[in-house]
């Protein structure tokens, strides 16, 4: 195979010794060898805080011979808040907004009982929280009918997203696809919830069934792989600029 020749699909191998994090651009850079990380559009990765880039540079001192990109996800997400964030943050945020009008939270089992009860006592609290603190008035409905969400919620979930950050608001994007909840993503972010409790509600169903008919080894595996995503976004948020 002719040097610097790669398969399609074939990994990355390692290519670097040292990862180091230095000051630079009132920020702070994750240097491979020396060299600055750069997104994959050539912006220079630059992260706000020392603790996002800790985050990053912990991923790329934990690679192997083989770089698994797929796992990398603090580092994909400082690359969307560098480069895809700040030319369409409206869209962004709409977006965010667009998954309150759906929200995974608002729809309550019609039966079985035991399921709407558990949903009741768990996403209620977090509905009156979301509703008390941020501004959010979630109209619930029990079964899959979509019910509209009011417009003035709406704008406030679109409003708490453009108050945030580059940063802030890729990650709140994340939460929200993450877990099919504006709610639950404003909840982690705000710290009324931490990652594996937010991701816990928002698959209250699958673990009904799964108590009832056992776990597939398939679902296990996926369930696994986006705690590990919650558990990430948790410490993204943690290690997000304090407000002044």
């Amino acid at each position: 195979m002719r040097k610097g020749f790669h398969e399609p699909n074939e990994k990355p191998r390692r290519f670097y010794n040292a990862v180091e994090i230095a000051e630079a651009d009132g920020g702070f850079a994750v240097r491979l060898d020396g060299r600055g990380l750069s997104a994959p559009k050539g912006t220079r990765l630059v992260l706000p805080t020392r603790a996002l880039a800790d985050q990053v540079a912990e991923e790329w001192a934990g690679q192997g011979e083989i770089i698994e990109l797929g796992a990398m996800h603090a580092t994909r997400l400082a690359n969307t808040a560098v480069e895809a964030i700040p030319p369409a943050r409206e869209d962004i945020a709409r977006s965010i907004a667009d998954y309150a009008a759906s929200d995974l939270l608002c729809y309550f089992a019609e039966a079985p009982a035991g399921l709407a009860e558990r949903q009741a006592g768990l996403w209620g609290p977090v509905l009156e929280w979301a509703e008390r603190d941020e501004g959010l008035a979630m109209v619930r409905s029990a079964g899959i009918i979509h019910h509209a969400q009011p417009p003035p919620t709406l704008e406030r979930a679109k409003a708490v997203a453009l108050e945030l950050d580059d940063f802030g608001l890729a990650g709140l994007a994340f939460g929200a696809a993450l877990f099919g909840s504006a709610v639950l993503a404003i909840a982690l972010l705000r710290g009324r919830l931490d990652g594996q409790g937010a991701f816990d509600l928002s698959r209250l169903d699958e673990a009904w069934q799964e108590e009832r008919w056992g776990v597939d080894e398939e679902a296990a595996e996926r369930t696994a792989r986006l705690r590990v995503e919650a558990a990430m976004l948790e410490r993204w948020f943690k290690g997000l600029p304090r407000p002044t």
